[in-house]
């Protein structure tokens, strides 16, 4: 089993439970314009979402087609060259922690808010327990110099991936889970809420502008 297989079977819960919450807020119809930084068209069923989706992303799988309603287009969420205020909701899912520095960060949450007219931004919250992309406690709380060593053989994603000296420098390159404080940062002009977990423990944090306040 790779990881990914780990990642289908405990996300799909959370995505759904997001995505119900989603609905109730925004309401979209067919006629909603929303671009999706980072997504890709399975997490957008026609039956649940009639919007006009356009998904951006770096790169898709090779023949990945578009279709009605589902428009693919490549490019990078820390330079989005759209318009201002050229999309009726601007959308991510667990993608600004991947974008490496909190400086990309910064040139993401600008660009979202500056495309969309309201706003959903999601992310895992860096206080939870458990390091969703590692399936491991407590590590990613260490400096990175201190998890360099330990993620090797200490996570289950070192466990089931079995990553290179380089692969974990990537890795610890690439993710940097975010604070409550550097989301309000972030999205001065949204309300931060917690998605939790039992309850008790916030699991992630949701940016969300539900009226167009320009």
């Amino acid at each position: 089993m790779n990881i990914h297989a780990i990642y289908s079977r405990i996300s799909p819960w959370f995505r759904r439970r997001r995505l119900a919450r989603f609905q109730t807020v925004f309401q979209p119809t067919a006629q909603t314009t929303l671009l999706d930084v980072g997504g890709y068209p399975w997490c957008w069923p026609q039956e649940i979402c009639p919007a006009q989706i356009t998904m951006l992303n770096l790169d898709y799988p090779a023949g990945l087609p578009s279709t009605p309603g589902r428009l693919l287009v490549r490019g990078d969420g820390c330079a989005l060259t759209f318009p201002e205020a050229s999309f009726d909701i601007g959308f991510s899912n667990s993608v600004i922690e991947h974008v490496g520095t909190w400086e990309n960060q910064q040139r993401f949450a600008a660009g979202i808010r500056r495309v969309g007219r309201r706003l959903w931004v999601q992310t895992p919250a860096r206080s939870f327990f458990i390091e969703p992309h590692l399936l491991a406690p407590f590590i990613h709380w260490l400096p990175k110099s201190a998890q360099r060593p330990l993620l090797r053989w200490f996570t289950g994603w070192g466990w089931i991936t079995k990553p290179t000296p380089a692969q974990v420098d990537a890795f610890l390159a690439e993710v940097r889970l975010l604070t409550y404080r550097e989301m309000q940062q972030l999205f001065p002009d949204c309300r931060i809420e917690r998605e939790r977990f039992l309850w008790l423990f916030t699991k992630s944090y949701i940016a969300v502008r539900d009226a167009d306040t320009r």
